[in-house]
Order: structure tokens, then sequence, then C-alpha cells
């Protein structure tokens, strides 16, 4: 519940960074554009963001006669989770993964790849589907595009107020042009901690769940251990755009300054919140 208010709170302060953007480009009227800009790119989100990753990932999907002992494992962790089955995607890549999409339950799609069947057993793939499934049960899905495209304004639009604030803006506008520099440099900054923390606090929800519709949160430990023992060693599919969509981020980020950007708690974390459960 505290994770769930958290995510209220973050995506409300990431839309304040885009609207005094805009107020700082053009006042009362730039911040009511941004504001409207934020509805406009929602609304995209909601319709069209399981297109885009399906698109991205390259993930085709996977009929139940191809694969049916994974369509009867994700039939039955879904009735388990309450939702209605999810739309199976494959994606042919060596690094195992996987990651869920759709703007809500009934649209659903899990996508695993190549690599995650080859090298996990059957409790353990069970532990990554409860965890996707927990994803789309909790909207997480449409919560992280809604998150992933107000993020992209932003830095889009700092990118323009460091344009202007060069070229265009000016004391005579009644705007200090060094402040709508240090603002284009702070504010992208700000959007991406946001970014990372709202992904960060969904991970540790999913990872709950997930325990629970699987029935054990052993699997989906011994997962998350081969998972991040291979995360970054292996050539991938997955992009800057989507890393934050799967359950292991795909480069393996260690430690290091690199750690504050991490788009997922560490996984040393992850399983020992896991283990505590089954205590």
């Amino acid at each position: 519940m505290m994770n769930t208010v958290k995510v209220g709170i973050l995506l409300v302060a990431l839309t304040a960074i885009l609207v005094l953007i805009g107020r700082a480009l053009g006042g009362a009227t730039g911040a009511i554009i941004a504001l409207g800009l934020a509805i406009v790119l929602n609304l995209g989100s909601f319709w069209f963001s399981d297109k885009l990753v399906v698109k991205m990932t390259k993930a085709r999907p996977v009929s139940p006669e191809q694969a049916p002992e994974l369509h009867a494992m994700v039939e039955r962790l879904s009735a388990r989770a309450g939702i209605p089955k999810p739309g199976l995607y494959v994606v042919d890549d060596p690094t195992p993964n996987a990651f869920a999409t759709g703007r809500s339950p009934e649209r659903g799609i899990v996508a695993v790849n190549t690599g995650l069947l080859q090298i996990l057993d059957q409790p353990e793939v069970e532990g990554v589907i409860a965890h996707e499934l927990a994803h789309i049960r909790h909207r997480d899905t449409l919560t992280m595009a809604v998150v992933a495209t107000v993020a992209g304004a932003v830095m889009l639009l700092a990118d323009f107020m460091r344009i202007f604030a060069i070229f265009g803006g000016g004391d005579e506008d009644g705007m200090n042009p060094l402040a709508l520099i240090v603002m284009s440099i702070v504010a992208p900054f700000a959007a991406i901690i946001i970014q990372l923390a709202i992904s960060r606090a969904r991970e540790y929800e999913a990872d709950r769940l997930g325990a629970e519709i699987a029935g054990s949160p052993h699997g989906l430990a011994n997962a998350l251990r081969k998972l991040e023992s291979t995360a970054g060693k292996l050539p991938t599919r997955a992009s800057a755009t989507t890393a934050h969509l799967y359950i292991i981020n795909p480069f393996g980020m260690r430690g290091g300054i690199s750690s504050l950007f991490r788009t997922h708690p560490t996984t040393e974390d992850r399983i020992s919140r896991l283990m505590a459960l089954s205590r």
C-alpha cells in the first residue's frame, strides 16, 4: 500500500516538472500547454503502449499448439491471480528475461525470452510468470508506460529550453537565461530519478504478489539469482528504452556510480525480501 501511495506522489511530481518547464518557457499559457501535452501523452500511452513495446522488442505471439506446457502454466497462474489469461509472446533473445505489457488486465501480454526457457526449471519459470502477472494485475504496465512517456517529454522540453536560453531567451523577456540552462539540466535528471524510483517500487510489489500467485517465493528467488548471474554477459535485443520493463535489467548494472541509475532494486535485496516472506 505504501509503495502504491509513493508511486502516486512520484507521478504527480513528474507531471509537475513538465508543467514547470512549460511555465518557464511560456508563463501561465506555457504551463497550460504543458499540462495539456501531459494529458495527450498519457492518452497515447494508454492506447498504444502495448503495440509499441511488442514492436520494439520484436516479440512474436506463440500459440497453444506451439507451447502447450507454457500456455497451461500461464492459464493456471492467471486463474490464481484472478485476471484473464494474457497473450503469450516469445522473444528470440539468448538473455534469460521476461516482461509484461498491456494497458489493462483484459489486454495483458506476457513475453519471455527464449534464453529464459532454456536456463530456468519449471518452478523458476512459474515464479517469473507469476511476477509478470502481478505487474498486469496491479496495472504497472500502464503506469510505467505513462511514466516513460512523460519523462521523455520532460527531456525533450528541457532540450528546447536549453536552446531557447542560449539563442532566444533574455532578461528583457523576464527570464534569466542562466536559470533556464540550470533548469534544463536539473529537470531531466529529476525526471530520470523519479522514473527509476517508481520502477523500483513496482518491482518490490510484483515480487511480493508474484510469490503469492506462485504459492512460494523460492522459485522466483532462484530465478532472480540465475538471471542476475547472466545479465550483461550475453547479447540481447533489449534497449535502454525498454530495460525498465524486464524482470531483471538486461544490461547488468552491478555497482559504482551506475547503481544510482538502476531501473530495478538490487537482486540481493529482492531475494532477501522474498525469503522473508517464506518465514
